[in-house]
């Protein structure tokens, strides 16, 4: 089975592919499993790690009270040299962006290029935190099954497929509550990372849904306006989970990112 021992915890990932390695931190409450059409489509052009962040997935559980983004961007860039590698493509999804800011800033050697998806830089204010605070009261006292039910509302644009949604549930369903009160708890206390965007001096994309309640296209768009000489895409007819969405359009972007050209796709005549 694919483990690594990093920072004194066994981390899981699913890997595809050969070459320079490119790395996918999935959001929350999720795990690697999100990036399964990332693994599936890039493989041509890139070694596909999707990692189990620590607790999350088949990765170890945690005792920690609270996981920070600055722990998880530790064990990612641990993660990297056990992998033989210097350096990586990192994408972070939501919860996965906040990570690989956090990498950023902590060890940005490790860093090739950087994609941001349906994330934010800054940090949470009073309501968004107190929201996480509810989010912990509601899971401990409904379930991890009500908690699906919610996500499945707010994270997915409308008209979902049966796939998308399964997975998805399955993904929910199967985090475990430490790990749950543990993130949520280190989104929460996240630092404003907002004056990072403008050091970025990697190739950079910004990804978002079109449909995204969390971070809508505006928001998605600063960020990139942000960062110099970043690139957006805006997804249409994703929510907040456009790698799993709409994964062409996503892992069509990432090619050109990962390879720095425009990607032309041949179709046959009709």
């Amino acid at each position: 089975m694919p483990y690594a021992r990093v920072n004194g915890t066994m981390l899981y990932y699913r890997e595809a592919g050969e070459g320079r390695l490119a790395v996918f931190i999935h959001g929350f409450p999720l795990d690697h499993s999100m990036w399964l059409d990332q693994l599936a489509g890039l493989a041509h052009v890139r070694r596909c790690v999707a990692v189990d962040l620590r607790g999350f997935g088949r990765s170890d559980p945690v005792v920690e009270p609270a996981l920070s983004m600055e722990v998880f961007a530790d064990d990612v860039a641990e993660l990297i040299e056990a992998l033989g590698s210097d350096s990586a493509d990192v994408v972070g999804l939501s919860m996965g962006g906040y990570v690989a800011l956090a990498l950023w800033e902590l060890r940005p050697a490790v860093v090739r290029t950087l994609t941001l998806a349906d994330t934010r830089a800054a940090a949470d204010g009073p309501e968004a935190r107190r929201k996480r605070q509810e989010t912990i009261d509601r899971v401990l006292d409904r379930g991890r099954e009500a908690m699906a039910a919610e996500v499945m509302q707010s994270l997915l644009a409308p008209g979902p497929t049966a796939q998308v949604q399964a997975r998805l549930r399955s993904m929910v369903e199967g985090t475990r509550y430490e790990t749950i009160v543990a993130a949520l708890l280190g989104m929460r206390d996240r630092p404003d990372r907002t004056h990072l965007l403008s050091t970025i001096s990697v190739p950079a994309l910004v990804v978002g849904g079109e449909q995204d309640q969390s971070t809508p296209p505006s928001q998605m768009r600063a960020m990139a306006q942000a960062i110099p000489g970043a690139r957006t895409v805006i997804v249409p007819g994703a929510g907040h989970l456009s790698p799993m969405e709409r994964p062409s359009e996503v892992n069509e972007a990432l090619i050109e990112l990962f390879e720095g050209r425009k990607v032309v796709w041949w179709r046959p005549e009709p």
